[in-house]
């Protein structure tokens, strides 16, 4: 992702529970092959929503931590957070409109 951000155990909080609007969190990792496959697809959706929804990434590798903290079991899932708190989950590639669907289906307005 050229714009993206990563989200770390650094700024999870600060980035992903303090944030004042919504948040995608695509939790993945470097030998996934799924996960390279919705790279693209997380890109388009973080320069199309800009400023009305945060999405990031966060390698469970790298933060194990914070996977833990969220029962990542398998990659790639997304979480979709609304005022520090969980709103939505899947887990498995998605396409562009799956991923909108998701934030549709948790009530939060693009």
């Amino acid at each position: 992702m050229k714009k993206d951000i990563r989200f770390t155990s650094a700024n999870f909080k600060e980035e992903v529970l303090e944030s004042k609007i919504p948040v995608l969190v695509d939790f993945w990792a470097s030998w996934c092959v799924p996960c390279k496959m919705t790279e693209p697809v997380i890109e388009e959706l973080a320069n199309e929503l800009k400023g009305k929804i945060k999405i990031g990434k966060l390698n469970v590798d790298q933060n194990p931590k914070i996977a833990s903290e969220f029962n990542i079991g398998g990659v790639p899932t997304f979480i979709l957070f609304k005022e520090g708190k969980v709103v939505k989950r899947e887990t498995g590639a998605r396409s562009k409109q799956q991923l909108l669907g998701m934030i549709k289906e948790a009530n939060i307005s693009i």
